[in-house]
């Protein structure tokens, strides 16, 4: 390939680079982190629908589970030590990922990863061994810290790994991990389920299994040019660099790298600098993004499934069952986004499956609203066609998740922040991530006891108007080098006007501003 930078019709720069074997399997690798996130949510949905667990550790659930067929299905599940169980891992996930973003910055991506994997096996254990409640929730808590660190860790590694071409498809792989560990452990909950008194314990104790895999994949991973860069690692870094792209002539984008990091280390205050009028449109990404991906209710589908299907109806294999069937909808569809991120852009996805999550949760209230009213009572035996209507909607529903606000929800803000914010801006986005999760999951059994079949209109609504805000605020940003996002922001209709003249140079180079430690204004072209 030609040395020097390529410039699009875009007016962006276009590094020279290969899709190398390399870069494919560090990314597969790394990717990897995905599956403790994914196979935590399909688990604690799981085992709170198994009758040997409830027992055990939930007694009122249990007994209220095997009352009268006629009593509310609708609050059914409702207890305040249940809903701490599964929502407590979400705020130490929250809490853990601001920890994350200094130890990202200073010691590299790589070391949060292996953190994220030691954290999650220790929580999976003492989930294994768990005489109480108090130990399930502390092995839980574990569990939050290890999924904090690997959430802020892996997104970041990716966009920075991947060649700019490919991205949106590469840093999907994070989603599509998620999405084989919610089906994986979807099927252990089926199997497990069969084996009385301690089947539990197994599908709790599975989750080692993937914090293995992504504590030996950091350990083996190699640095971001750019993390290695950030810690003064040039030589390094321009090797590396050399490796991922496949090709030997990189000064042009070693170079922006270089003037980026620079710009970076002039920023004392990262954290304070995300409040700066220029970075609005990045922490409004940071925000929104991921409070409006919590929104779609997917995170009550996935938790709960088994929970779900159980209260309008089905039988607890069956449930379980269902919920394979819609982990494996997950998987399918999220490879369909990684098909076609790259190729429609991801405001398309964004739409498209805003349309697709509104209709059918607009079908499943109806479905529901049918059969158990406002009283909750199911006077008859659900019909088996009706089941299976209600399971088809959800599973269209969970392929418009899969392959729009799924993926795309941990791509765009991983690839739209400048260095000297990324590691800060990052953690701002799985905290918000973390913190609205924890709240859909502590508040998820209430409201289904108090909104009933309103729920899922409750979650509609705001499908609604999450795609309203993607369609008049967020940029496409296909086919764009993270490096030159800010022509991005500079050319949208309302951004526009935040980001300064001389952020943006004229012939497509990205401008970043450092404020020295005189208050004055430094400027790095590149």
């Amino acid at each position: 390939m030609a040395g020097g930078p390529v410039f699009t019709g875009k007016g962006g720069k276009a590094y020279p680079g290969n899709l190398t074997p390399y870069v494919l399997a560090t990314c597969i690798v790394a990717a990897m982190g995905g599956l403790i996130f994914g196979y935590d949510i399909g688990i604690s949905g799981g085992v709170t629908s198994m009758s040997m667990f409830l027992e055990k550790f939930f007694p009122d659930v249990y007994r209220k589970q095997n009352a009268h067929s006629n009593t509310n299905q609708y609050c059914e599940f409702d207890s305040v030590p249940l809903t701490l169980f599964t929502s407590s891992l979400y705020l130490a996930a929250l809490l853990s990922s601001l920890v994350a973003s200094t130890v990202t910055r200073k010691f590299g991506r790589k070391l949060s990863m292996l953190f994220g994997g030691i954290l999650f096996c220790a929580g999976a254990l003492i989930n294994a061994f768990a005489k109480d409640v108090a130990m399930l929730i502390i092995g839980r808590i574990l569990l939050g810290f290890g999924i904090g660190f690997a959430n802020q860790s892996v997104p970041l590694y990716l966009s920075e790994m991947a060649p700019y071409k490919y991205r949106g498809a590469l840093n999907i792989g994070f989603q599509l991990s998620i999405t084989i560990g919610i089906l994986i452990a979807n099927i252990l909950n089926y199997f497990f389920a069969k084996i009385h008194n301690w089947g539990w314990r197994l599908s709790l104790g599975g989750a080692m299994v993937p914090a293995i895999i992504i504590s030996i994949g950091a350990l083996c991973l190699p640095d971001t040019p750019n993390s290695l860069i950030e810690r003064g690692k040039n030589d390094e870094a321009m090797s590396k660099l050399r490796r991922v792209r496949g090709v030997h002539d990189v000064e042009d984008e070693f170079n922006d790298l270089v003037a980026a990091s620079e710009t970076s280390k002039l920023v004392e205050h990262p954290w304070r600098n995300l409040l700066q009028r220029k970075y609005r449109p990045h922490l409004t990404m940071a925000i929104a993004i991921p409070f409006f991906q919590q929104l779609t209710g997917i995170n009550v589908i996935m938790f709960y499934a088994p929970v779900l299907f159980k209260t309008i109806g089905f039988k607890d294999n069956a449930a379980l069952m269902s919920a394979v069937i819609t982990g494996g909808v997950n998987v399918l569809a999220t490879l369909v986004s990684i098909y076609g991120v790259d190729k429609w852009g991801r405001r398309f996805l964004f739409l498209e499956g805003g349309v697709q999550m509104f209709i059918c949760q607009v079908a499943v209230a109806i479905c529901i609203g049918v059969k158990f009213g406002t009283s909750g009572a199911l006077e008859t035996p659900l019909p088996k066609w009706y089941a299976i209507v209600v399971v088809l909607f959800i599973c269209i529903y969970v392929a418009a998740f899969a392959w729009s606000w799924g993926p795309l929800g941990w791509l765009v803000p991983s690839e739209i922040f400048p260095l000297e914010i990324r590691s800060a801006a990052q953690s701002i986005n799985v905290s918000v991530n973390m913190f609205f999760t924890f709240v859909i999951a502590q508040v998820f059994l209430i409201m289904l006891c108090h909104l009933k079949f309103g729920l899922f209109l409750f979650f509609a609504f705001f499908v609604v108007v999450m795609s309203v805000f993607i369609y008049f605020f967020l940029p496409e940003t296909k086919g764009i080098p993270i490096e030159e996002m800010s022509m991005v922001w500079k050319n949208h209709w309302f951004w526009g006007s935040y980001i300064p003249d001389d952020e943006v140079h004229k012939g497509g180079t990205a401008l970043e501003m450092g404020v020295n430690k005189n208050g004055n204004s430094n400027k790095s072209v590149y």
